[in-house]
């Protein structure tokens, strides 16, 4: 019988400017360049994971905008579905980055494609990354309706247009994701607490 996948979310956090930057995050344990993302906490849903994961791990404020794919691969032989939106700051840090985290950097986004340092990340963040980009445009900017964190159902601004799901896997095809716009998910419980302090 095959395990239930882990259940993880995060985002694909912008910067605006003349050249938008992307957020990644360098994990002091193995020193690795990743997406910043983590698991759900019990009851949890993968929206409000992203959301809280984000801020603790970039330590910026955030604003939660469209879903924009998921990512299943193969971790410690099981399979990992990270589900993704884009999501924006426009302030300095202003939280103390969590103790898992050594660093954030903010690049353009073929920088940061080459900085991560999983190759299954790199890919999904070629595939989204434009994706990101371009709902970041001028032209697009007015139409932009991000998430409102008191919202159950919370509004994506081009559903039909915006998501993607990638697999990846040593041996095996992944376990299916799971839906992230649906809150009955299945739930995978974290037994550590995060504290953010503000600076």
């Amino acid at each position: 019988m095959a395990r239930a996948p882990v259940l993880a979310a995060g985002g694909i956090v912008l910067r605006r400017g003349i050249t938008p930057l992307i957020a990644v995050v360098r994990l002091r344990k193995r020193n690795e360049w990743v997406l910043p993302k983590g698991k759900l906490d019990d009851g949890e849903t993968a929206r409000d994971a992203a959301l809280r994961e984000v801020v603790e791990e970039t330590g910026h404020e955030v604003t939660v905008h469209e879903f924009l794919g998921t990512l299943v691969y193969e971790s410690g032989g099981r399979s990992k579905a990270v589900h993704y939106w884009r999501m924006e700051t426009n302030g300095e840090q202003v939280y103390e980055l969590m103790e898992d985290v050594k660093a954030v950097e903010w690049l353009p986004l073929d920088a940061a494609v080459e900085r991560l340092s999983r190759a299954y990340e790199r890919v999904f963040l070629a595939n989204v990354g434009p994706l990101a980009l371009e709902a970041v445009a001028p032209s697009t900017a007015q139409d932009e309706r991000p998430f409102v964190a008191s919202d159950g159902v919370g509004t994506a601004a081009r559903p039909t247009e915006f998501g993607t799901k990638m697999q990846f896997a040593e041996a095996g095809a992944a376990a299916p994701a799971a839906n992230p716009r649906n809150n009955a998910t299945p739930r995978t419980a974290r037994s550590r607490r995060r504290n953010l302090m503000q600076k």
